[in-house]
């Protein structure tokens, strides 16, 4: 090559400019930069025998068995990234795996993809990534693949996560939004809006501290030795987003029926109703990421309370209502007076997204 086409080389192809700490936009080229940062933070944490194939896509195996295939995708923003009980990685992947988990499904694997901001962290990401590898190993589920994106400085809020699970639903099981019935009892696994309360906390925006922690955690487990002992369950939902209020009004509406709640019976921590006192919050619309809300034959109500109770993310799972008809499809909220207060989906954000 002559010294004039070297010098066109040059003006094409600059040199690559490293820097070992922060994301560039050249870690979005397509390039080497790219390969690099994969091949240093999310193959060497994320590792396993189908993601390493290095494909364009996964060729995954599913069991021999008569069911069908779930498949879940969600997207996770989080300010700040890290807070008191969870940061923005393991809000991805349980997010993802309790999507598929609510519909009877056993959770197998998860994609991912990341859009970075010009100059996030390295040290930081790769903090990310160890959280969802073990927040994976917790779920006993697998990244098979996933893509990086990276936008200017200035264009992101340094990290977002977009996540898509694959799971396996066996015959017989048949656990949807429109499946509950008159007669049913309704169980909530913990305390409501813990999630939020750590974020606002981790913000500063409480104007004080309290000792409350997000709840974010893969339900799968706890799920699946659930269904094992109680095996007509109707109705699994995760009241995320929205909270308590809005799912149950999205369930009553799917199933055509009037849901009862007793104020009296809702779980929530000291700190979370001091919260929501100062600053005019209802922590029936405040997020949770390690709840479910089960709707089960009377019956089966309290054998269904005694697995969740031995269950770390279930201890204080309770009975909060009832499905009391199918007239009207609304939720009711029984207050200490015995008076009935009609609960209608959040409109609008109540707080900053945080999930």
């Amino acid at each position: 090559m002559t010294e004039e086409e070297n010098n066109s080389f040059n003006l094409v192809c600059p040199p690559i400019i490293r820097d070992k700490k922060n994301i560039t936009l050249g870690h979005g080229s397509g390039g080497l930069l790219t390969h690099e940062l994969i091949n240093t933070t999310f193959k060497k944490i994320l590792t396993n025998p189908i993601l390493d194939e290095g494909n364009d896509g996964a060729l995954i195996s599913l069991p021999a068995y008569k069911g069908k295939l779930v498949v879940s995708t969600d997207a996770h923003i989080v300010s700040p990234l890290f807070y008191p009980g969870g940061d923005i990685g393991r809000l991805a992947i349980s997010g993802t795996v309790n999507d598929v988990a609510m519909m009877g499904a056993d959770p197998l694997y998860l994609t991912a993809s990341f859009v970075i901001e010009e100059g996030f962290s390295l040290e930081l990401l790769e903090k990310v990534a160890l959280s969802m590898k073990s927040t994976c190993e917790e779920a006993g589920v697998i990244i098979i693949a996933g893509d990086t994106k990276v936008t200017e400085k200035g264009k992101g809020d340094g990290l977002y996560i977009s996540t898509t699970g694959i799971g396996w639903l066996p015959e017989g099981r048949d656990i949807q939004g429109q499946n509950a019935l008159k007669g049913d009892a309704i169980i909530l696994s913990g305390t409501i809006g813990d999630h939020a309360t750590a974020i606002l906390q981790a913000r500063g925006e409480l104007g004080f501290q309290s000792n409350v922690t997000s709840d974010v955690a893969p339900l799968n487990k706890m799920l699946e030795e659930l269904i094992k002992q109680v095996q007509d369950i109707h109705v699994m939902r995760d009241p995320t987003r929205g909270g308590l209020g809005t799912t149950l009004v999205e369930i009553a509406k799917q199933s055509n029926v009037c849901i009862q709640i007793e104020e009296t019976s809702l779980p929530i921590k000291k700190e979370v109703k001091t919260v929501c006192e100062l600053l005019g919050f209802d922590p029936l619309y405040m997020a949770n990421e390690g709840k479910v809300v089960i709707i089960l034959p009377e019956e089966k109500c309290n054998i269904a309370l005694e697995i969740l109770q031995k269950h770390k993310y279930g201890q204080n799972a309770v009975r909060i209502g009832s499905v009391i008809d199918n007239k009207q499809p609304r939720v009711l909220l029984r207050t200490p007076l015995g008076s009935n207060r009609v609960i209608e989906m959040l409109m609008g954000e109540m707080l900053p997204r945080i999930c």
